[in-house]
């Protein structure tokens, strides 16, 4: 599934990059406010700084907007992750790193986070199979940390299982953002992240003993 290309009217790379980090930003807060079927474009133009013309020089439609908002947000995710884990080590202590660093970009990105699922219908047909292609993207890399670890004899664990787990430490991350109105109330983020990696190696180390 290949990346969807948003016309521009405008031919300058740079110019289309920077006012479109600028509607990225704005629409996002004006997402998390009303979400994306009652803000208007005109509130978007607002919100990035320009206005409705301008807006329009760089996207087609408001489903534009929502599709680079989506689209950038994986990707920051991604790059940061890739930065921080090193998916060949294979040891149990890069595992808890690799959660780590994954949950402390859940909360830093926990806004953006919330409005990509809570939106992420209302992308086109086309859009949708690429976005969803992103995140079993990054799934992966967690699943490459596993591999690395059952191929070093840290854990044992069969393929499906890995899948799960991989699934399991992504959908955990993001709870922090989609329940931080409770989780907030019970712990903090480094205990969060303690107690989540805590039951996550649990659960492995136990397929060890017969």
């Amino acid at each position: 599934m290949s990346k969807n290309e948003v016309p521009a009217s405008v031919k300058d790379e740079k110019l289309i990059k920077k006012r479109r980090d600028q509607m990225i930003k704005g629409a996002v807060t004006l997402f998390i406010e009303k979400g994306f079927h009652r803000t208007t474009t005109r509130e978007i133009a607002k919100a990035s700084g320009f206005s409705i013309g301008t807006l329009y020089e760089y996207i087609r439609k408001k489903e534009d907007v929502l599709y680079l908002v989506v689209d950038s947000i994986y990707d920051q995710v991604r790059e940061r992750l890739q930065i921080a884990i090193d998916m060949s080590e294979g040891s149990i202590d890069g595992l808890k790193l690799a959660i780590a660093s994954y949950f402390r970009v859940m909360d830093d990105m926990q806004d953006e986070v919330l409005v990509m699922y809570q939106e992420a219908k209302s992308l086109s047909k086309d859009a949708l199979p690429y976005v969803l292609k992103k995140e079993f993207e990054m799934v992966g890399m967690f699943e490459k940390v596993i591999r690395s670890c059952v191929k070093n004899g840290e854990i044992t664990l069969p393929n499906k299982q890995i899948e799960l787990v991989a699934h399991n430490i992504f959908v955990q991350g993001q709870m922090w953002g989609f329940r931080r109105w409770a989780m907030r109330k019970v712990c903090t983020l480094e205990e969060y992240i303690d107690m989540q990696t805590e039951l996550i190696l649990k659960g492995m180390r136990q397929k060890l003993t017969p």
